[in-house]
C-alpha cells in the first residue's frame, strides 16, 4: 500500500498533477504575455540613452513565457507526465484547515489591527485545530501579543497597524 493511500487500501481520487501543472502553466504563460506585451507598450528596445523602460521586464516576461510552454508541453504531451493524484479530500481538508483561517484573519486584520486579530485567530486556531483548552489558549494569544506590543510599541517605537476600528485607542498608542 502507498503512503498515499488511505488506511482501507482504497486509490485516491482527485485532480492528476500534470492537470494542475497544465492549469498553473498556463497562469504563468498569461503572466508572461502580459509582460511582454506591456513591456513592448513602454518601449522594449535600445534608445540612444540605453535600454527602454520595458527592455528588461520584457525579457523577463519573454523567458517566462517559454519556461511555462515548456511545463504546459511536459505537463500534457511529456512522456514522464505525472498522471499521480495532485491531493486527495483528505490533504485538502488539512490544507483548507489553515489556508480559510488565515484568509480570515488577513481580512479581518483590516478591522481590528494586527494585535487583536492576531490574538483571536492564535487562540482559536489553538482550540480548533491544537484541542487546547480555552484558557490555555487564550493565555498564550494575549502573552504572544502583548509581548509584541511592548516590543514594537514601548520599546522600539515602530507602530503596527491598528485597524479601522483601532480598538487598542484606550491606550494611548
Amino acid at each position: 500500500m502507498q503512503d498515499n493511500e488511505e488506511s482501507t487500501g482504497a486509490p485516491r481520487t482527485g485532480v492528476a498533477t500534470n492537470i494542475v501543472d497544465a492549469a498553473v502553466a498556463l497562469v504563468l504563460l498569461a503572466v508572461g504575455i502580459v509582460v511582454i506585451v506591456e513591456s513592448r507598450r513602454l518601449g522594449a528596445g535600445w534608445t540612444s540613452d540605453g535600454p527602454g523602460s520595458g527592455y528588461f521586464p520584457f525579457w523577463i516576461g519573454l523567458i517566462l513565457s517559454i519556461s511555462a510552454a515548456g511545463i504546459l508541453y511536459e505537463a500534457l504531451l511529456g512522456k514522464n507526465r505525472n498522471t499521480q493524484v495532485f491531493v486527495d479530500a483528505v490533504q485538502l481538508k488539512r490544507v483548507m484547515s489553515v489556508l480559510l483561517p488565515a484568509t480570515l484573519y488577513v481580512a479581518v486584520v483590516s478591522l481590528l489591527g494586527l494585535y487583536l486579530a492576531s490574538a483571536i485567530y492564535i487562540a482559536l486556531f489553538m482550540i480548533v485545530l491544537g484541542k487546547y483548552s480555552r484558557i490555555k489558549s487564550v493565555i498564550v494569544a494575549l502573552a504572544v501579543n502583548a509581548t509584541f506590543f511592548f516590543m514594537f510599541e514601548v520599546w522600539f517605537k515602530v507602530p503596527l497597524f491598528k485597524g479601522a476600528l483601532d480598538p487598542l485607542r484606550f491606550l494611548g498608542y
